[in-house]
Order: structure tokens, then C-alpha cells, then sequence
């Protein structure tokens, strides 16, 4: 239904830098799956990731969220798919998701990793997946 990237700067993605998705929802009926959609490259420094996600309805209502993303397994091998030095996740944000009202909703997204400049992410996503029907 929705899939959108934001490119982060080669510098690296600054604590105070949302990427930002306005989502256009006519069926306020169905029921959704949201991902986060990331790019790393093998030199990330990092096994995890924090993000801060704020979702605004087009009321003017918004949600706030802190979620961890784990990217390394256990063995020390990234959770990530891709090829060479570049890797990207699919990450779940939320599962049988229906929005209330049709209208404009504002995705933003942060890294939450205390650090000024966070290195080697080159794209930070916003994915929604209509569900089918359920039987």
C-alpha cells in the first residue's frame, strides 16, 4: 500500500534529523502491517538500533514510541539481507494496525542511539502492507 526511503546524509544521521513519511489513508476499514525499512552497511558499529517514532493522525493526535531493533544474531552475523557491504532490514513496528480516520498521517523517525552523528545508515523506510483477509 506504502513503501517510501529517506536517504541519510554520507556524514551519517544526526540525533536531531527526522525522516518524515505523510501517508495518505482513504480506507479507515482495513487492517495493516507497519515496518521500518533500514539500510546499513557491514561497518555499522553497532548490534542494535533505537528509534523514536512519533505518528500523528490527521487530527492532530499523536503517539509516541521508543523501539529497539536487533541486527546482529547471536553468532555476530547481521539479521540484515543484501550484498556486499550494504544490508537491508525489514524490521516490524506494528502488527493489525487500523486507522481510525481517513486523512494524512505523519510518520517520524529518529535514531535514539546517543550519539550526535550516527554512522553507516544510508536509508531509513516506512513500509504499510495492506492485510488480506483473514480466515
Amino acid at each position: 500500500m506504502y513503501e517510501q526511503y529517506s536517504a541519510i546524509p554520507n556524514k551519517g544521521w544526526h540525533k536531531d534529523s527526522s525522516a518524515v513519511f505523510d501517508v495518505p489513508i482513504s480506507d479507515s476499514s482495513t487492517l495493516n502491517n507497519l515496518y521500518i525499512n533500514l539500510r546499513n552497511t557491514s561497518s555499522y558499529p553497532f548490534s542494535n538500533i533505537y528509534l523514536f517514532i512519533k505518528v500523528t493522525a490527521p487530527s492532530g493526535v499523536f503517539t509516541r514510541d521508543t523501539v529497539e531493533y536487533i541486527l546482529v544474531d547471536q553468532y555476530g552475523r547481521w539479521n540484515g539481507k543484501g550484498f556486499s557491504k550494504m544490508l537491508d532490514n525489514r524490521l516490524a513496528y506494528r502488527k493489525f494496525v487500523r486507522f481510525p480516520q481517513s486523512g494524512i498521517y505523519r510518520f517520524e523517525v529518529q535514531q535514539g542511539m546517543r550519539m550526535d552523528v550516527l554512522p553507516h545508515i544510508t536509508d531509513i523506510g516506512l513500509r504499510i502492507e495492506k492485510i488480506e483477509a483473514l480466515d
